[in-house]
């Protein structure tokens, strides 16, 4: 006999009671439940959020790989030991594949904190209207984070934050030294992209934004004033002919340097740290007017607020966010002249012992945001060969 969705619901609740399942089985079993019995809409809704309500539940999504690692077992673990609430997380494919999901879906269930990148989607959430006002006084915590990485944010936000700067690094030049010289990398800078010899060597991340900056700065042009799109979009078309495969994911970056698949291409600091630490031969630069940027954790309309604010402040204590620092390679947003941060943070890619940021160069939302849709347009002829 086929059993009714409440009564599916009824079981899984008083399993999960009895000690026989614990919170994040229940969650997967309820959503299989909800499959099995054709449960949509409105019903499969309204136990999500029952089953939320009750389990204290915070969706959280990522970059995956040794980032949502580090943030697994140094932020999240501890916080549900001492919470009791829990932080389902998950990996998202880039932020523009969650906000095509919940603008399709009308609402932001299922969709809590994000692990944002930086003030352009900052930008891009509140423009869409999914920004919240964090109650600044039940994260004591933010008193401690650079108000050089808060500035920009509240620029968007004037007088509030809809998340919190959380970590900091940069996209710079990785090459295997086995095959490339610090001087001739150093020597090319931005061009060692487009070194011919390389060919087939070399890779590239599959975004259009970072290929427009990157052929900015083979083009000689400021990449937050490009006058000439015809020169760098010509840049890429050379980079393109050059490129083995275009990467779109830490973890695929992170496999293709270190199984020698390429020998060059642009690469995230954090990333090149963590294949050091393996020991790979993998160096990194970073070219002038290179790419810098800030990435926060950013709390969508329609999230628990009281046990969202509680993570965030919990995030952005010095002991967690040292160690999710440490873990994920990336410098947190902490301020180095309020707290002491010990070697392993200081020797981190893209630190900055000054907590000023002024030698970084980050993208400028007012100059990038407006031109993305036709621009991107380009990019993606240029990918498919034109």
């Amino acid at each position: 006999m086929k059993m009714s969705s409440t009564k599916r619901y009824e079981r899984l609740t008083e399993m999960m009671g009895n000690g026989d399942i614990n919170r994040r089985s229940f969650m997967a079993l309820l959503g299989c439940a909800g499959l099995a019995a054709g449960v949509t809409g409105g019903a499969m809704t309204g136990f999500s959020r029952l089953a939320m309500a009750q389990g204290k539940s915070l969706y959280f999504e990522g970059w995956g790989g040794v980032v949502s690692e580090a943030l697994r077992k140094y932020a999240f673990d501890p916080y549900e030991k001492k919470t009791g609430n829990k932080v389902v997380d998950s990996t998202f494919g880039g932020e523009s594949e969650v906000l095509t999901k919940v603008k399709a879906a009308g609402n932001t269930n299922g969709h809590n904190v994000l692990h944002s990148s930086g003030v352009d989607w900052y930008k891009r959430w509140i423009d869409n209207g999914y920004g919240v006002k964090l109650d600044e006084s039940k994260i004591p915590n933010l008193k401690l984070v650079m108000e050089s990485i808060i500035a920009p944010f509240h620029k968007i936000t004037p007088g509030y934050l809809s998340g919190v700067p959380y970590d900091y690094g940069t996209t710079g030049i990785a090459y295997n030294t086995k095959y490339v010289s610090k001087a001739e990398a150093e020597k090319l800078g931005a061009n060692l992209l487009l070194k011919k010899d390389l060919k087939g060597k070399i890779g590239g991340w599959n975004d259009w934004a970072d290929r427009a900056w990157y052929g900015a700065l083979q083009s000689g042009q400021d990449p937050n004033n490009i006058t000439d799109w015809d020169a760098v979009w010509a840049k890429v078309r050379e980079h393109r002919a050059l490129v083995a495969k275009y990467w779109t994911s830490g973890a695929e970056l992170m496999s293709l340097l270190a199984n020698e698949e390429i020998y060059v291409t642009e690469a995230w600091s954090g990333r090149v740290a963590a294949l050091q630490a393996q020991g790979h031969p993998i160096a990194y630069m970073d070219p002038k007017n290179g790419l810098a940027w800030m990435e926060d954790m950013f709390v969508l309309k329609g999230s628990p607020m009281a046990e969202a604010e509680e993570l965030l402040n919990f995030m952005l204590a010095p002991k967690t966010a040292i160690a999710v620092a440490v873990g994920q390679h990336y410098p947190p947003s902490l301020d180095p002249s309020k707290v002491d941060m010990p070697d392993a943070v200081k020797n981190l890619p893209a630190f900055d012992p000054t907590g000023k940021l002024t030698g970084l160069v980050f993208r400028d939302p007012n100059k990038w945001n407006p031109v993305e849709k036709v621009q991107k347009k380009m990019w993606n002829r240029i990918e498919k060969g034109a």
